[in-house]
């Protein structure tokens, strides 16, 4: 019995002793509101379940705040799921907490927790033990935000992308074997689908899903108002988009029948593998060197195009170490300065027309370019976004919006610019143009939404995998 359960017992009994005290009709007066508030409550519930089963918008509205109050009135349980996100450059951990509406039973995001570490499993190609031990933080940051007497019943996740994709099989595998070992220590519900390295699809269409589930673009029988998501990743990168009639049969190759929230959409998407940041920036910077010059041994030195002349930076990726520098005869641009001396500057620039070229040959390589892409509204996160906060063209805590346009201007000021804090930017840069532009054939003109987060949530495929865990059982 709570608290106030005895407190009510306690007047009852002196309303019984002086049924004409001033109390008896306080109480009488609290019980009515107590029922009217309970009455009115069930009427609000019963109408949000009426309007739902007709698909009235308003009323799908006042939907969210029914489930609040029935959440917050602890009518329902909440659950967890935890996945870790095994990237190519990090591995992060996203522990979602969830309820059920007690309207449609539909899954509803409550909470999340987001935590990453570098470098990736790939990076451990050779020691599949410290691999597995890099996650036991992960797992540790999930544990701290779920009731230990939920552990058991919540299911664990670990899907690996385009970094153990691109490694060596038996590598790759050696490292999951040690992960699975970790995993069945860990006090939460794992199966023997637990781990795995995913594919490229499942992906695409699990970042989808994330992005128009957190923009509440979901909610109708119709697929035209959802959006494209655009993931560029460190190893690979991502279109995926509902396409119309015409595009669908175009690209029938790469398009998946889902459902989602009992609506059964069609969704093409396509990784591109070797086209994420990483993967691309490690071949543009070898560009023009023999195998026998990018054979493995300790460390490679690189000279590039696409670096400043006065650059030399150590950069490592896929267990391979390099020495980055710039071309051995490198250009200069004088400039006039801005100081009060005045007077003009011999600056060291990145010969951008023939960087320009030996990205356009790369991306070039695309097969299979996603038709249709521009006729979407695009959300582009993860790299597209990291970029864009890093040469303020977005704000870093708030996303926005840009021209595609925007990201060859600055890339061409970068260019133009020695900063050995970001080496890279200029290459960064002027390949997330082409890749766009040229690769997924974006005009210059058509704008961009890049954010890191919607509604204080996360951008990425994880979300999308959580709740086909969910809705599969698994």
């Amino acid at each position: 019995m709570s608290v106030r359960q005895r407190k009510l017992r306690s007047n009852n009994e002196k309303d019984y002793e002086n049924e004409s005290s001033p109390s008896t009709k306080k109480t009488t007066n609290q019980l009515g509101r107590r029922y009217f508030i309970i009455v009115t409550v069930l009427g609000i519930l019963f109408l949000g379940y009426i309007g739902i089963a007709k698909d009235l918008k308003p009323i799908r509205i006042g939907s969210k705040v029914i489930d609040t109050l029935a959440f917050s009135l602890n009518i329902q349980k909440p659950f967890y799921v935890v996945v870790i996100d095994a990237g190519s450059t990090g591995s992060r951990v996203l522990a979602f907490s969830f309820h059920e509406s007690i309207l449609n039973r539909h899954l509803i995001l409550d909470a999340e927790l987001f935590y990453e570490t570098k470098p990736g499993l790939s990076a451990y190609a050779d020691d599949p033990k410290l691999a597995a031990k890099s996650l036991i933080k992960l797992l540790d940051k999930a544990k701290a935000v779920i009731p230990q007497s939920e552990w058991s019943n919540t299911p664990l996740t670990m899907k690996a992308t385009a970094g153990l994709r691109l490694l060596p099989g038996h590598k790759a595998n050696n490292i999951l074997e040690e992960c699975s070992k970790i995993f069945e220590t860990c006090s939460f519900r794992v199966s023997k689908n637990s781990i795995s390295i995913m594919d490229g699809a499942s992906e695409g269409i699990f970042s989808w899903f994330t992005v128009n589930f957190l923009l509440d673009r979901l909610n109708s029988h119709t697929s035209e108002n959802t959006v494209a998501a655009l993931d560029l990743g460190g190893g690979s990168t991502q279109v995926t988009f509902s396409p119309d009639k015409i595009q669908a049969k175009e690209l029938k190759q790469h398009v998946y029948a889902i459902n989602a929230f009992s609506h059964n959409m069609s969704v093409y998407t396509h990784s591109y593998l070797g086209m994420g940041l990483m993967a691309a920036r490690k071949e543009i910077l070898t560009h023009g060197m023999t195998k026998k010059n990018t054979t493995k041994k300790d460390t490679i030195i690189i000279q590039s195009e696409c670096i400043n002349p006065i650059v030399s930076t150590q950069w490592s990726y896929g267990g391979q170490n390099y020495i980055v520098k710039g071309p051995v005869n490198g250009t200069h641009k004088t400039v006039k300065t801005q100081n009060f001396a005045g007077g003009d500057e011999n600056r060291p620039i990145v010969r951008f027309p023939e960087c320009l070229n030996i990205i356009e040959k790369y991306v070039d390589t695309i097969k299979n370019k996603p038709i249709g892409l521009n006729s979407h509204e695009i959300y582009a996160f993860s790299y597209y976004f990291d970029r864009a906060t890093e040469v303020g063209l977005i704000d870093p805590f708030f996303g926005g919006s840009i021209p595609l346009s925007a990201f060859l201007k600055q890339a061409m000021e970068t260019c133009d610019y020695p900063n050995t804090d970001q080496p890279f930017m200029c290459l960064d840069l002027t390949f997330i143009y082409v890749l766009l532009h040229n690769g997924f054939g974006l005009e210059p003109s058509t704008r961009l939404f890049l954010y890191k987060k919607i509604s204080g949530h996360e951008l990425s495929w994880a979300l999308g995998a959580a709740f086909n865990i969910l809705q599969s059982g698994l």
